[in-house]
């Protein structure tokens, strides 16, 4: 059973959410040949201020 997890840095609209979702499964049952109804994921939306790139705050960017 896939679990995908994506973290992503700001948010993004249901509409991508479930884009991003049709394509990960699609590519999990085409090259893995798992099922979509065994594909779980979750989103994870982190704020700019908590999260860091080259020891810098994306907020700061």
């Amino acid at each position: 059973m896939p679990y995908v997890n994506i973290k992503l840095a700001g948010a993004v609209s249901q509409e991508q959410k479930a884009q991003i979702a049709k394509e990960i499964t699609a590519t999990l049952e085409r090259v893995a040949h798992k099922p979509p109804s065994y594909t779980y994921i979750t989103f994870e939306e982190v704020a700019y201020d908590d999260w860091a790139i080259g020891g810098k705050l994306l907020s700061d960017a």
